[in-house]
């Protein structure tokens, strides 16, 4: 692949041709950041569940704080990639460059715009809805490839779909964004029939032939065509690396903050990072803040900014030696997971603790439980709605929908589905919860 291809700025704008690097004082790609920051799907991300429900009086990290400290670690890493691409290749506009660390920080702010309420187990419990639930009897209404898609539902691709679906009384192209910053979001350039049962897929039926406009547009080598494959834009591998670096070890601390894990427990885990021989300087920076600094903390604070600046170093080195085999498309797995010594030890004791002792705890669970009674009742209303909107419950239940979800009488089942889905997607968690209990009877609305 070429990077006077792969960096484009040319946006997603259906019948427009225009290409243009700047526009005023900004480039497009920091267009695209400034839209992205003002957009309302990414404003909600501050009411949707990351993994422990959302704070009382301790706040641990909701979607959105999530996606601005990935957003941060990911224009870390774009900054130092570029500087490398700029020894090995000579651009015909080399100052396009400078823009990939802003593409990836874009592309970290979106990468979670996709995904349901009540955290990881939203995207199942729409699933199962399908798969298990009530709404199985729908798979003969569909076609295999839109039924891979429904009884699937994947927040990877719903991102891509939000970014670029023109939604009622919306324009065309959805947020228009640059053929770039869309392309680096999908970590899974391939559609539903492609992906192994239960792996992960980048964009619906839906958006199909919008991702291979995409990809025709920036060079990015197509794997086959039934089912649809590419290989992945070389900056979704920056954008991946600045989420598992920040999600694994964020979860971490958070973990203490709850005090799942103990002050104590939480030090040495983190510790583990740092080789006593090649890391002697650094181990003595910490032994040295440890005697000034008392808060607790604040110590676990300072302890993971160093393991997010050494993840970010070791995960730019993997790309550069690999850059051939990224650039050509047979890179094989993520960056993270080619860590070597210390922090590759280090990184697999965090994600062998998240699963065993974090991502089970009770509070944990009691919101997976309760994530799945709530979205499975409103998929099953909305869902009997839309395909049956001449009964008065029905209409009722229909004018609360907001405009842009707004189904059409000619609209195909698949298309009135997905549009329910989108609406659920789009929910935060309080949302969800206050419908649901309305729904069920359980809450009035006030006059107010």
């Amino acid at each position: 692949m070429d990077w006077n291809k792969l960096l484009s700025s040319r946006r997603y704008q259906p019948g427009s041709t225009i290409t243009m690097f700047r526009s005023h004082d900004r480039s497009q790609f920091q267009r695209d950041y400034d839209r992205l920051i003002f957009s309302s799907p990414f404003r909600r991300l501050q009411n949707k569940t990351q993994v422990f429900p959302l704070p009382g009086n301790i706040f641990v990290h909701n979607r959105l704080t999530h996606s601005l400290e990935v957003a941060s670690v990911g224009r870390s890493l774009g900054n130092k990639i570029a500087q490398f691409v700029k020894t090995k290749e000579a651009l015909e506009h080399p100052e396009i460059l400078e823009e990939i660390g802003t593409i990836v920080s874009t592309a970290c702010l979106a990468h979670d715009l996709g995904n349901p309420p009540f955290g990881h187990s939203g995207e199942e419990a729409i699933s199962y809805f399908f798969t298990e639930g009530e709404g199985q009897y729908l798979k003969k209404l569909l076609t295999d490839e839109e039924w891979a898609d429904i009884s699937h539902f994947e927040g990877n691709a719903n991102a891509f779909r939000l970014l670029t679906h023109s939604f009622n009384g919306r324009r065309p192209g959805g947020y228009t964004m640059t053929f770039t910053t869309l392309a680096s979001i999908v970590k899974y350039p391939f559609e539903s029939k492609a992906s192994l049962k239960g792996h992960k897929y980048g964009f619906f039926q839906s958006e199909k032939e919008i991702y291979k406009e995409v990809a025709e547009e920036l060079g990015i080598i197509q794997l086959n065509s039934k089912p649809l494959q590419y290989v992945r834009h070389p900056l979704v591998y920056l954008v991946e690396a600045a989420d598992d670096i920040c999600y694994q070890i964020m979860d971490i601390e958070d973990s203490h903050k709850l005090k799942i894990l103990s002050y104590d427990e939480t030090t040495r885990i983190l510790l583990n990072f740092y080789d006593k021989d090649t890391d002697k300087e650094d181990l003595k920076t910490i032994s040295r803040t440890f005697k000034i600094v008392t808060d607790k903390n604040e110590c676990i604070a300072f302890l993971r900014a160093g393991i997010i600046n050494k993840l970010i170093n070791a995960c730019a080195d993997i790309f550069c030696q690999n850059y051939e085999a990224i650039m050509n498309g047979t890179f094989q797995g993520s960056l993270i997971h080619h860590l070597t010594g210390t922090n590759k030890q280090a990184y697999e004791t965090c994600t062998e603790l998240a699963y065993s002792r974090i991502y089970h705890t009770n509070i944990v669970t009691q919101i997976q439980i309760a994530g799945f009674k709530i979205l499975a009742t409103i998929l099953k209303e909305y869902i009997d709605a839309v395909l049956k909107p001449e009964t008065y419950y029905a209409r009722n239940i229909l004018s609360v929908m907001p405009e842009q979800y707004k189904v059409h009488q000619d609209d195909s089942i698949y298309t009135k589905i997905q549009t329910v889905t989108d609406y659920v997607s789009g929910m935060t968690d309080s949302y969800a919860l206050n419908l649901y209990r309305k729904i069920k009877g359980i809450e009035l609305p006030e006059i107010r």
